[in-house]
Formats: structure tokens, sequence, C-alpha cells
């Protein structure tokens, strides 16, 4: 269902503007427009309580009691109580007391009650909590010629195929409606100036962070792995039980205390290592960069030890037996017969290792979050982004940018695509190298 519903939203402008479907969005604009009415009847107003939601009751025009919340609409309720001009019992609600009105005053205040289920009709807003007045939108909406008319000004919007009203002279209503824009998400990461160009950067810099910590790790771990192998050395369960420590640390509090410790003034690494030197370890481009991996490094080392030891561990006896007996030496046995059987038993989890690691969205946004920005570009998106991070941002869930769901969908997928590709053609690759040995 999420993959689907992703490749739905990547067709669509969903976003900021265009979070509802049409017959909302029309709502939406006529509520936003409102205006008291003038002349009308004020209305003695009670304020009701249900749970946590708030309520307007008044004596409508016609002498019935009319109750209604922000998400249900005024409607006649039998079996209220009125006294004089004010209602003071409606069955489902209590009546607000004062402590409660007081401690709720801009809830109440902000709160737009709709007078009928006819979104024209207008709505009940109060000031005090005790008078309710009549507003009605600025707006018009003409479902047969599917235009909304600003009866002040006269402005004629008409709906456009982009999920908006539009006048004549090109202004567009603010709020707007879903609706499909076909593959224009997915050209827009590539022809937008505003994202085209980050969008290059951001997939070099991915390719290289993914490939460099997955080599570097693994060479790192095989490495240890030859070593703490060896009977010969003396404490070597200890020696193991100390380099598996990054690998039981949480990932996403490692990443924040080494955030703490590059900190460019107060960091531990400037301070004590450097005696006091402001290196920008995460605000300069190269740095950043150079300590997202270092980072990434002891974060991810430990897993490739233990995945090297384990296959070291596993290799027949024999196999380096034979290989004394043909004359080989340890550098010709490792390179000729320990290092293929190694690389051909890791072969799966360096590939899952590097899909893993394409989408390392914990390390960035804990460490830099993205950061430091590009400067030639005003779209969310710095020097230490990946893609996945590239996606959070632009979509704007974390405020630093508005809503773009749409766009956010279809690099996604593209995303989904990449990972594919390349785990695809590394278990190829790793079938043929099985099949050479």
């Amino acid at each position: 269902f999420t993959i689907f519903y992703t490749g739905y939203i990547a067709l669509t402008n969903y976003g900021d503007g265009h979070n509802l479907d049409k017959d909302q969005a029309v709502a939406a604009i006529l509520a936003q427009n409102e205006k008291r009415v003038e002349g009308s009847a004020a209305y003695p107003l009670t304020v009701l309580v249900r749970g946590t939601e708030f309520g307007f009751a008044i004596v409508g025009e016609d002498g019935a009691v009319r109750a209604g919340t922000a998400e249900q609409p005024m409607a006649a309720v039998p079996g209220a109580t009125v006294a004089g001009t004010k209602v003071t019992a409606v069955p489902g609600f209590e009546v607000a007391s004062q402590s409660q009105i007081f401690a709720n005053q801009k809830v109440i205040t902000d709160l737009r009650v709709a007078y009928s289920e006819d979104a024209s009709a207008g709505s009940i807003r109060t000031q005090n909590a005790t008078t309710g007045y009549l507003y009605k939108s600025v707006f018009v909406f003409d479902a047969a010629a599917n235009t909304m008319t600003d009866t002040e000004s006269g402005t004629v919007y008409t709906a456009s195929d982009r999920g908006q009203f539009v006048s004549a002279d090109g202004q567009a209503l603010a709020t707007g409606w879903r609706t499909f824009v076909g593959v224009e998400n997915f050209t827009k990461a590539f022809t937008d100036s505003q994202y085209s160009g980050p969008f290059l950067r951001v997939l070099v810099w991915n390719f290289a962070f993914a490939l460099l910590t997955v080599v570097l790790a693994f060479l790192l771990g095989l490495f240890l792995a030859i070593v703490f192998n060896d009977e010969r050395l003396k404490g070597r369960k200890v020696y193991r039980m100390l380099l598996l420590l990054p690998y039981a640390f949480p990932a996403f509090l490692g990443a924040l205390t080494w955030a703490g410790m590059l900190n460019r003034k107060y960091g531990f690494i400037n301070q004590v290592l450097f005696g006091g030197a402001e290196i920008p370890w995460l605000t300069d481009p190269w740095l950043a960069r150079a300590s997202v991996l270092g980072v990434n490094l002891w974060l991810g080392f430990p897993y490739m030890f233990l995945i090297a030891t384990g296959a070291l561990q596993s290799l027949p006896g024999d196999i380096k037996e034979a290989a004394k007996m043909d004359g080989a030496g340890p550098l010709r046995t490792w390179l000729s017969v320990t290092g293929p059987l190694v690389l051909i038993s890791t072969a799966p989890v360096l590939i899952a290792s590097f899909a893993f690691n394409f989408n390392n969205f914990q390390l960035i946004y804990m460490l830099t979050q993205g950061g430091p920005r590009f400067g030639d570009t005003s779209a969310p998106i710095g020097a230490t982004d990946l893609l996945i991070s590239m996606v959070y941002s632009i979509s704007g869930v974390d405020g630093s940018a508005a809503k773009n769901y749409g766009l956010a969908s279809a690099l996604s997928i593209v995303i989904f695509i990449l990972v594919g590709v390349i785990s695809a053609i590394g278990f190829r690759q790793t079938r043929k190298l099985e099949e050479v040995l």
C-alpha cells in the first residue's frame, strides 16, 4: 500500500496550498474570507463543551435551538432547554463554566461553527463568549461555471487544471486542491534550476558516501578480523568485546554524541585534541563530508568485523593446508584462496550494507542535518545531504520549507529504483564470481 500510495502522490501536486480535495478547498476559501454581516442579528450564545471539544448553541430565528461544533455544522437539537433567549442545556453537551471559558479564551474566540450544511450560509463566531454574530464569505462559488467570485472587488477566479482558482490577470487564490500533474514531479528534479544542480551534486555524493562507507568499514573490519583471528594473540575475547562497543551503542545516539564532540567552539575534538582550535568540522562542506564518513566508519566497522570473523572461521582448514602443500605463501594463499572465499560469503552483506548506507537518514539528520546548505539554491539542500535526507527536507515535514509531498514522493521512487538496480547488478556480479571460482 505504501509503495502504490507513494506512486499516486508522485503524480499529483500534493503539498502546501494543495492539501485538500476540491470540495474541501472551496469550503476552506469560503471560510477563510468570512466577514461579519452588517446589520445581522446578535444571537445570545451559549458555549458548549464535550470532552475537549467546544461548540456553540443559539436560538435561531425560527425559535428552534441550534447547536454545533467546528466539525459539525449547526442543526436543530430536540430536547434542548431555553431560559428566555439563552440556551441552558443541550443533550450530549455540557454548558461550559466561566472557568473553562476563561482558560480557553483564544480557542473560543477563534472557533467557527457553520450555521448549516450549506457553506454559503456562513458561520457563527463570538468575541466575548456571550453573543454570537453571523459571518459570511465575501466569495461566492458557482459550481456550474466552476468559478469563485469576490463580491467586494468583482474579480472572478476560474478553476484551472493546476488545482487553483485563477483570475484573468493570473492571480491565484492561495488555497488549492490536489490534482494530477503527470510526470512533472519526476522531470522537475532534472530541469528546474532550483533542484537540478543540487540534485546531481547530492546524487554523486550519495554514491561516494555509500561506496566509501562500505569499502572503508569492510577493509577495517576485515583487517581487525584477521588480526584477532590469530590464535597466538592473547586476550582476544576482551579485545573483540571492546571492538563491538560502537555497534552496541544506538546509532542515532552515537551520531548525536559525535555532533557534540565535533562542535566548532565547544567540542571535545577541538578543545582537547587540537588545543582550542576552531576547526569547522560540521560547517565546512568538505570537512563535514569527511566527518560524516569518519563517524559512520566508527559506527559501521564492528558489524563488518563480526561478518568477516564469521566468514574466516567458517572456512575449512584443509583448503589452506592444500594451498601450503602447493607451495603458496601466506600472501598468495590470501589473494588466491582465502580472500575470494571470504568475498563470496560476505558479498550479499556488502550489497545490503551499500543499500542501507545509500539511505542512511539517521546519521545525516542527527550529525549535520544535511548542512552546510548550498548557497546557490533556495531549496533546503546541503553538502552532506543524501537523497533520502534531501527528500525529507523537500517534503517540508520538518518545517524547513514549504511542503511538497508530490516532488518528495517522486524522488523517493527514483531512490527506490536506483537502489534496486544497484542491488540487482551487485547480486548478478556475485553469482558470476561464484561461477568463476
